[in-house]
């Protein structure tokens, strides 16, 4: 696959856990846990192919509002999954960051992000954006009153205010826009993630559920995107 032609920036909406395990009578938290293996595989991957940022959708600021019993079992396994694995990505020269809010979320889980932040550094090849608490309208509230404040202390004119100024005060500042939107499990719809950075991306939808979804389902994928050509809006 001709490198020119990849997506410098892929992000995944990672559907379908629950109902891949309950297709397979077995409990959600079974699908989460699968879930997981999947994540690995596909940043190796993803690492392999000479992506330079992925971003996976892991937990949103809706999901607060599954079953308490499910949302304790995923921090757990949250936070094993970072302690197990930020040696691992440090090793392979990716570098994790956390996009969302962090009011709200449980002390643990906050000093688990924070330890693996500090662990694989700035120095890499990949950055892994990990979407946690995350809700795409809230993010650009954050920005707006971020410029606020700025205006009101007198360090920014309003005048001064475009569209690089506000993708600066987003989460994601300083990395490129996204390229390729991945979502799987057949819905086919962006559910509050990077709207702002989605604005020119390509959307590929799939019907796997994300534990079905190998590193061949991802290079399908990326294969599909190569094939493309993109407008921006203009002609070709």
């Amino acid at each position: 696959m001709d490198k020119d032609r990849l997506p410098r920036h892929v992000a995944i909406i990672m559907d379908g856990n629950g109902r891949w395990a309950q297709s397979r009578r077995l409990p959600r938290t079974q699908g989460h846990a699968e879930g997981i293996k999947r994540v690995e595989e596909i940043t190796a991957c993803a690492r392999k192919m000479g992506i330079e940022v992925l971003t996976i959708y892991a937990f949103s600021t809706e999901n607060w509002s599954r079953p308490q019993e499910e949302v304790s079992v995923l921090m757990r396994m949250f936070i094993a999954a970072l302690g197990q694995k930020a040696k691992e990505l440090r090793a392979n020269s990716i570098r994790i960051r956390f996009i969302g809010r962090r009011q709200g979320v449980p002390l643990k889980v906050l000093k688990a992000m924070d330890d693996t932040m500090a662990l694989t550094g700035p120095q890499c090849a990949m950055t892994l954006n990990v979407a946690f608490n995350y809700g795409s309208r809230a993010e650009m509230v954050d920005a707006v009153k971020d410029m606020g404040r700025e205006i009101l202390a007198g360090r920014m004119d309003i005048e001064a205010v475009d569209e690089g100024v506000l993708g600066n005060h987003l989460y994601t500042k300083n990395q490129p826009d996204v390229d390729l939107l991945i979502r799987t499990s057949g819905e086919q719809r962006i559910s509050n993630f990077l709207l702002w950075q989605l604005s020119y991306a390509e959307l590929y939808f799939t019907p796997k559920f994300w534990p079905e979804f190998t590193p061949d389902e991802f290079q399908l994928a990326l294969k599909d995107f190569a094939g493309r050509k993109r407008r921006y809006g203009g002609v070709v």
